[in-house]
């Protein structure tokens, strides 16, 4: 598996630092919880060297109508993922997390392109965007997180 940093057309990554933490604590969750065992904001927030609160609201925005990740208070309490949630498309993170724009917007930043006034880059970053979008439609959280428990798929999950 190759992993790719993409970047906007300001050099900054394409997505929020908080939403590539809630992909690697999503994917973090799918990979070690269940319904019987759930997961503490602390052991999720050093997994993916996150700060702790900062962890905290990214899960907020994740358990939101437990669409995603599902939480329980009190001392049993903790987060997982149940079988369905685990099968959600990897999207699903992006739109929790209020980016799902970035599949919509210009590869430059500009404001008024489109198919009828495109940027310079327009015609070559359509098919790259239609497969980005169609990357993270398909994809499962479930077959993200199996690929990253082999032996031939590595991502930082805080461990730089």
């Amino acid at each position: 598996m190759v992993f790719i940093v993409i970047f906007t057309s300001k050099g900054e990554n394409m997505f929020s630092k908080a939403t590539e933490y809630a992909l690697r604590a999503t994917i973090y969750i799918a990979q070690k919880s269940t319904p019987e065992k759930k997961l503490g904001i602390a052991e999720i927030a050093k997994a993916i060297d996150s700060p702790q609160s900062f962890t905290a609201k990214i899960l907020q925005q994740l358990t939101r109508d437990n669409a995603l990740v599902s939480s329980v208070r009190g001392p049993n309490g903790g987060f997982y993922m149940t079988d369905d949630a685990k099968k959600m498309p990897v999207r699903l993170i992006l739109d929790l997390m209020g980016e799902d724009h970035r599949f919509e917007t210009c590869v430059l930043g500009l404001k008024k392109c489109s198919e009828v006034k495109p940027c310079p880059m327009h015609a070559e970053y359509k098919p790259i965007k239609q497969q980005l979008i169609h990357l993270f439609t398909s994809r499962t959280i479930e077959s993200l997180a199996g690929e990253l428990t082999s032996e031939s798929a590595y991502i930082s999950l805080g461990k730089r």
